[in-house]
């Protein structure tokens, strides 16, 4: 009996051992603002579910469903990639991100499904819901239905692009599903969900998925951002013929939500041989749904301490602290999972955070362009007459920029803020465009007039606005300054009969107060 004690004795620690790691990865996780889920694409096998069937806002990876949709309707022969879409006033008077097309544009669906799904271009989501389902209702209630054949049983759509709207609601659970499908249901289309970078006219817009290009095997799928949602991101890779799906929902930035991604990835890649040691979470299909109304974060995402606007290609790095943040924290419980799987995993080559901070490989962007199908010469012709229109769009806006020009670095950087730059350009107020620009840290910045506008869109009305917009502009206590100069104008200028009217000017600043009060 006493020679059987010290086995005893180890049989009982490893035993101990064991149950110790167990309950690490079954213990609830602390609460937190954010959604993760790692399945394997072919069997829908979950390898890791943290808050998964808690509702959320979709943001943009709404265009999933909406590339889905479309696309099968291209599979089902209702129309073709070659077929013309006309951009509507309704598509035009979308928020950025945007192409900023003028209403009665054409381009084919083709194109419109690349400049949706790599610039997550809202204007082309609208385009193919009215070309596909004659309105955003029609298609809409198309996309409701194909949800719930697909068994997402917590999502509801009322737009195509994921623009803040009540009753825009999924789930990570459902995110998954989604992304299964598409890649089940539409292998000859997954082209779309990994495209790298496109080019219009002399424009190039990287996709905003960071994955693409610096993960390895990373080959899908989309992201998104509204301020309730925080950073959301479905992406996929493969390696090994096998193929997983991660879905990482309310992060804290664009890099993070890559960075969370990355991590979840490897760890379900390193995974092979640990199996037998984990509990089976099932599959994504069996993932209970949890009755709850979704996280609200935008005090998180937009709310004054942040430095910077909020946008979806947000480029702020998780490593504030020089890299290192995203372990623990950006994995949902990193720590627990390392602490029993230390020395069993291999280590990762470069550390997610250092991998999506790097410089994307190397990759020739799509043309896309306005207009039919063209190939050969007349593509080329078709890409040179965009780059021309962009060009002789911009001589009225360079004069408006002269005194800016330090932001103008910035403009390559910020596929997202395209549509905020181009609406700019037909007002005249170069001392107020900059402050109009700041205040852009929440989503009414995306609705605001300034926007709607794109670029082209107030050339015909004309002058006869720009007059009143510069003391229309919505942002008051930076507005009293500016609109005490040109009051002060009429005095330098109004001879005798202005300088007994000069103190009546007084009156001017209570107009410019009138507009600030309707922001």
């Amino acid at each position: 009996m006493h020679a059987l004690r010290p086995l005893l004795r180890k049989s009982l620690f490893n035993l101990l051992a064991v149950g110790l790691a167990c309950a690490a990865l079954l213990a609830p996780r602390a609460a937190s603002a954010e959604a993760l889920l790692l399945i394997e694409a072919d069997s829908g096998k979950v390898l890791q579910a943290d808050n998964a069937t808690i509702p959320w806002y979709p943001a943009s990876v709404t265009k999933i469903m909406t590339a889905y949709v479309t696309l099968n309707a291209v599979k089902d022969g209702r129309l073709t990639l070659d077929t013309l879409l006309t951009v509507s006033p309704t598509a035009a008077s979308q928020s950025p991100s945007k192409m900023g097309f003028r209403p009665g544009t054409q381009l084919t669906v083709d194109n419109a499904l690349k400049m949706m799904m790599v610039k997550s271009a809202n204007d082309m989501a609208v385009v193919l819901a009215e070309g596909v389902g004659g309105s955003i209702d029609g298609f809409s209630a198309m996309m409701n239905d194909t949800a719930k054949k697909l068994g997402m049983t917590q999502t509801s759509y009322v737009n195509p692009n994921g623009l803040p709207a009540d009753g825009q609601i999924t789930s990570a659970r459902d995110l998954g599903i989604l992304a299964r499908a598409f890649l089940r249901d539409l292998p000859e289309y997954e082209y779309f969900v990994h495209i790298p970078a496109i080019r219009f006219g002399k424009r190039v817009t990287g996709n905003f998925n960071k994955l693409i290009g610096r993960y390895p095997g990373a080959d899908g799928f989309k992201t998104g951002f509204i301020c309730a949602s925080g950073y959301n991101l479905v992406a996929s890779a493969t390696r090994n013929g096998r193929r997983l799906i991660a879905v990482v929902l309310g992060a804290s930035s664009g890099t993070a939500r890559a960075v969370k991604a990355a991590q979840l990835l490897e760890r379900g890649f390193a995974q092979d041989n640990l199996t037998w040691l984990r509990p089976s979470l099932g599959t994504v299909d069996n993932l209970v749904p949890v009755d709850a109304s979704p996280p609200n974060l935008r005090d998180e995402m937009c709310g004054p301490h942040r430095k910077r606007p909020a946008s979806d290609d947000d480029d702020a790095l998780i490593a504030a602290n020089g890299g290192t943040t995203g372990s623990a924290s950006a994995t949902g419980g990193e720590a627990q999972v390392t602490f029993f799987t230390a020395g069993l995993q291999p280590p990762l080559m470069m550390k997610a955070s250092e991998l999506m901070a790097s410089a994307p490989a190397a990759a020739e962007p799509v043309p896309v362009y306005t207009g039919p199908t063209r190939t050969g010469a007349a593509l080329i012709a078709a890409v040179a007459a965009d780059a021309d229109q962009q060009a002789t769009s911009k001589p009225r806006g360079k004069k408006s920029r002269i005194a800016r020009k330090p932001d103008t670095a910035d403009k390559p950087k910020d596929g997202n803020k395209d549509g905020h730059k181009d609406a700019g350009k037909d007002t005249k107020t170069a001392a107020v465009k900059p402050d109009a620009k700041s205040g852009a840290k929440s989503e009414t910045k995306p609705g605001a007039k300034p926007e709607t506008k794109s670029g082209a869109k107030g050339d015909a009305k004309g002058d006869t606005k720009t007059a009143a917009k510069p003391a229309g502009t919505k942002h008051a206590t930076t507005r009293h300054d500016a609109a005490a100069k040109p009051a002060e104008k009429p005095a330098a200028s109004g001879d005798q009969a202005a300088k007994p009217a000069k103190p009546k000017a007084a009156t001017k600043p209570a107009a410019a107060a009138k507009p600030a009060n309707n922001s």
